[in-house]
């Protein structure tokens, strides 16, 4: 029987006081590597499902900021399903782990933070494609 994917996750330091909360985020420190880049999802239609992908070397981290949603993770050995649903806990993804979101609730704001800029390159889009290179075939 294949061995069972744990989910990396990271606990992000929440300080506050009676004003309200604050989640710092340092790469290289909070983050298991440096960051370069940063963008966030939201505004998402009933339904509606993101990612869809896996990346060849690309490392991130995924972070709800507000509400909640779940991602579908799938190393080609075996497919789980985590919840994401507050801002002090990040969900390390790494590389050739075909994801996706769903399960928006109204309110959900994702951030995600990337060890790489954008490249294009980078994605596998097509999951025939994804379960050939993960299982060592040559491209």
């Amino acid at each position: 029987m294949p061995a069972r994917m744990t989910p990396k996750w990271i606990t992000l330091t929440q300080r506050g006081d009676e004003r309200g909360l604050l989640v710092a985020i340092e790469g290289g420190r909070d983050v298991p590597f440096e960051i370069k880049r940063v963008y966030t999802l939201y505004g998402f239609t009933p339904g509606s499902v993101r990612g869809g992908h896996a990346h060849k070397t690309l490392r991130q981290v995924i972070v709800c900021l507000a509400g909640s949603c779940l991602i579908d993770l799938d190393d080609n050995v075996d497919v789980q399903t985590v919840s994401l649903d507050a801002p002090m806990r990040g969900l390390v993804l790494d590389p050739m782990v075909w994801h996706e979101m769903r399960g928006f609730s109204p309110d959900c704001v994702l951030m995600v933070l990337a060890a790489e800029h954008y490249d294009e390159g980078d994605y596998i889009r097509n999951r025939a494609e994804f379960q050939r290179l993960s299982a060592g075939a040559t491209p």
